[in-house]
């Protein structure tokens, strides 16, 4: 435990320091290579910790888990080949682990390239951000500290990137603009852009840019939930106009000095082929891998670039596989390469919306089902009932009544941040960032939602975000030297 605090401290330090991005690289490469050496010594047992771990259906199923265990052993074999040989980035055995390269390939990647080769008509002639002096802009920005990028979403095995990529960009321009970060409705292109947009069989950012112009507007992810699969357009919700923009434009083809120029000002949506394993399997660091093509086959979001001492320039790529992908959810792509379509095509196709002014008057949620009837008085009030007492995380941070606290942020077992899940008795996610009630207890972290049981999907439904833990003492020293700090699973 006094290593484990230690390490804690240094990484508290290299936060107070500005050191953040290199001390959490750092830090996860390690976890990453620990956790590989105990798959290596001990596959069958790692292996059941991990189908555990990722609430896979098969838990209970022989045939499936034998044959998901020979998946899984191959891909181990192949990250700790890779990682020997690699200095720049590595590998990890993640939730896609158990999947080969064309389950993979079939699942998870629906970017229309074909759609891109024909929208001539559709692409834009101008480009706001031509003009500007590259020795102007910033040597590194990064969206996510300025309050422009939503939580990592995680898309399913539903080809629904480009809904996520047109999302990422709505957002964050409306964030720059309006100075309010809203999570915006990937469920609402899936069901009601589908003229020319396929749902999870495929689409454009071009096109539902378009259609949200259409459209007056796009409807919160909290009203038109994520559902990782096809249906049917929903007219209350679709005419629900949140978040508004005015027009869209593509950064002209090729050009990585361009595509800086954009990402300068606002997250930009690309396309990039992500077909190679070691896209599947990526862990962290500066990805530079020269077998990842440029057949566009895959939709993810630029948020910003930067420098590593090391690897050099390279570009910080928002994806969406929920946050046990890569390093949180992201990926850094190698900058400025030979090539000029940029590593695995960055560069080939991005696009940006563009918003003016600000968002029409917020409309009311969608309305639910009608409550009941209100039953009639009783013979009159009776003793008050006790006040319900908050939950408590540990010593410093509580949650309300009838809530459970799960760890968010969590390092060596200690709990640095906790969040309020707002149900009793709830089940804490894996991926730190949602949960599920007692009735549902399984977390399905690919769908995103929350399972009666392993493997039954009947009954599922979307799963709750935590909220913040209400803390008593902002001293994150206190946490790591003094009293007050618990493990996570401490008791309630």
């Amino acid at each position: 435990m006094a290593l484990r605090l230690l390490a804690a401290a240094v990484l508290l330090l290299a936060v107070c320091s500005g050191a953040v991005p290199e001390a959490q690289h750092n830090l996860l490469r390690q976890q990453h290579a620990e956790q590989l050496l105990e798959a290596q010594a001990n596959p069958l047992g790692a292996f059941k910790q991990w189908v555990q771990r990722h609430s896979k259906s098969y838990a209970d199923d022989v045939k499936e888990f034998e044959a998901r265990f020979k998946v899984w052993l191959d891909n181990l074999e192949y990250v700790l080949a890779y990682n020997a040989r690699t200095t720049s980035h590595w590998l990890h055995m993640n939730h896609l682990a158990d999947l080969s390269t064309v389950e993979y390939q079939s699942r998870l990647l629906g970017y229309d390239n074909a759609a891109r080769m024909a929208r001539n008509h559709l692409k834009s002639s101008t480009f706001k951000y031509a003009d500007v002096d590259v020795d102007s802009l910033p040597t590194s920005i990064d969206w996510r500290a300025k309050n422009a990028v939503a939580e990592v979403k995680n898309q399913g095995q539903c080809g629904s990137c480009w809904a996520f990529a047109t999302t990422g960009s709505v957002e964050g321009i409306n964030a720059i603009v309006t100075g309010q970060l809203v999570s915006l409705s990937e469920q609402e292109l899936v069901d009601c852009d589908t003229e020319q947009d396929k749902g999870c069989s495929g689409g454009l950012m071009d096109y539902a840019y378009a259609w949200i112009i259409k459209n007056k507007g796009i409807d919160t992810e909290e009203d038109y939930p994520y559902t990782a699969e096809d249906g049917v357009c929903i007219a209350a919700k679709k005419n629900r106009r949140v978040v508004t923009i005015d027009a869209y434009e593509d950064v002209p083809e090729n050009d990585e000095v361009a595509l800086k120029k954009a990402a300068a000002h606002q997250p930009v949506a690309v396309a990039i082929e992500a077909d190679a394993k070691s896209f599947q399997l990526y862990g962290g660091g500066v990805y530079d891998d020269v077998s990842c093509g440029t057949s566009l086959n895959h939709g993810v979001l630029v948020v910003g670039y930067g420098k590593d001492p090391q690897a050099g320039n390279y570009w910080i790529v928002k994806n969406s596989w929920g946050p046990e992908w890569g390093d949180s959810g992201y990926i850094r792509l190698k900058m400025g390469i030979a090539d000029s379509q940029g590593l695995c095509g960055i560069a080939m196709a991005p696009s940006y919306p563009i918003k003016k002014g600000p968002n029409p008057p917020t409309p009311s949620p969608t309305p639910g089902p009608k409550p009941s009837p209100t039953p009639s008085p009783g013979p009159g009030p009776g003793p008050k009932p006790p006040k319900p007492q908050p939950v408590k995380c540990d010593d410093e941070n509580e949650c309300p009544a009838d809530n459970t606290c799960c760890c968010v942020n969590e390092l060596f077992g200690i709990c640095f941040q906790w969040g309020c899940c707002p149900m009793p008795k709830a089940t804490c996610c894996d991926d730190n960032e949602h949960c599920c009630p007692n009735n549902l207890p399984v977390c399905d972290t690919e769908g995103g939602r929350c399972l009666p049981s392993a493997g039954v999907t009947v009954g599922a439904k979307p799963w709750a975000r935590k909220t913040p833990a209400i803390r008593r003492s902002p001293s994150l020293l206190d946490r790591i030297f003094g009293r007050g700090y618990m493990r996570r699973g401490a008791p309630q």
